[in-house]
């Protein structure tokens, strides 16, 4: 199950998780029956429809919402996307409320929507978060005003894996009438993500990050949400996202979806011990290490630890080198290395903006694999910082 070979280590589940085999399996029986159109009304179109509700009326249980409340899409930024300037634009131009509200930490999928937004004249207001990377219930309550229309914060946070009071924060919007969304992307395989736990009115999930196919996403709406569509054309998915329905990939993520749930605890409880065997063992062997996120709830499987005087693009290609997948924590555009917005939103002093790597475990990966990458962070590390004192 894990897309590495025998002879590397890939510690990016939180990028992307490979295909299971019983998602596979899902999908080519839904393949099998042909490549038709579910819209069509003839015996085919039917059975591809029937296809498509029953994976509807599964997702739909799961995340405890009414059929009606799924939308599929092409994505988890699609589905991000819809959320925010779909339902921005319908309320906004219902009753004149466009103010938005969300954090300093989100996902990029949210934050380039509100960008789109306030260049249509929506204000937006972003709340900081504090030195653990958590929004503060009453920080984000300041926020909201009377003419506050949606307010949007992520369950957990895909880079340092800080999960917020999402419940408490989705209470605060529903006593002031705002409608709540999250940006719950990576957390089906390790939390609890129904709609009455979440408490948000609108859910994002992408397949790809439980174990479902690349390519398909869903939007989980609590009760009846106006949104303006983003795709026209032959009004799929109740008007809401226009267009033919991947019929294989929501019968993958039905499947990953339900996987996860069954599975959900024990693969938490697994992926904590091993991520915290990897921080223990970094925080015994390396010096001048800062791990981002520390004292927050965080994501049982992501560790981000940034290194004093290590380039986090250096440390990625020497780890790669040694045969471990990792992300940066730091994105080196046009040969200039640019701290990550979600470290740099931290408050995080000079030393460790730039030396941030996100590890980030599966359900597949062992201890063998954590020990493995421990030796490789320690010598990686260790080489770099001597080269560093060379120079």
């Amino acid at each position: 199950m894990s897309p590495e070979n025998s002879s590397r280590v890939y510690l990016d589940y939180a990028a992307t998780t490979p295909l299971r085999p019983e998602v596979a399996d899902a999908m080519t029986l839904a393949l099998s029956d042909g490549p038709f159109n579910p819209s069509s009304l003839h015996a085919e179109g039917r059975r591809s429809r029937a296809v498509v509700d029953d994976a509807r009326e599964r997702v739909a249980r799961l995340l405890g919402v009414g059929r009606k409340g799924i939308t599929f899409t092409a994505s988890g930024t699609e589905a991000d996307n819809l959320a925010i300037l779909g339902t921005a634009r319908a309320i906004g131009g219902r009753d004149g409320r466009r103010h938005l509200v969300s954090s300093t930490i989100e996902h990029h999928a949210v934050l380039h929507a509100l960008d789109a937004l306030a260049e249509d004249g929506f204000e937006v207001t972003l709340v900081p978060v504090d030195e653990r990377g958590v929004v503060s219930p009453d920080r984000f309550q300041a926020a909201l005003r009377s003419d506050t229309s949606i307010a949007s914060v992520m369950y957990a946070n895909n880079e340092i894996g800080t999960i917020q009071p999402i419940e408490r924060l989705a209470e605060i919007a529903r006593e002031r009438g705002v409608l709540f969304h999250t940006d719950a992307i990576q957390a089906p395989t390790w939390l609890p993500i129904d709609a009455g736990t979440v408490g948000a009115d609108t859910i994002a999930l992408s397949a790809h990050k439980f174990y479902g196919p690349k390519g398909v996403g869903v939007l989980a709406a609590r009760g009846a949400i106006e949104l303006e569509p983003l795709v026209r054309g032959g009004g799929q998915e109740f008007g809401r996202r226009s267009g033919t329905e991947n019929v294989a990939g929501i019968a993958g993520l039905a499947r990953a979806l339900q996987l996860a749930s069954q599975e959900r605890a024990g693969a938490a409880q697994r992926a904590r011990a091993l991520r915290d065997r990897l921080e223990r063992g970094i925080a015994d062997a390396v010096s001048d290490v800062r791990v981002n996120g520390a004292g927050a709830p965080r994501l049982p499987n992501v560790l981000n630890a940034s290194f004093a005087g290590v380039p986090s693009d250096a440390l990625l290609l020497q780890l790669d080198l040694a045969g471990v997948a990792v992300s940066a924590g730091s994105a080196c555009t046009s040969g200039v290395l640019e701290p990550s917005h979600v470290i740099a939103a931290l408050g995080t002093a000079a030393p460790w903006t730039t030396g941030a790597i996100r590890f980030s475990l599966g359900i597949a990966t062992t201890e063998a694999q954590i020990d493995r990458a421990l030796e490789a962070v320690i010598a990686a590390v260790r080489d770099l910082r001597r080269v560093r004192l060379r120079t």
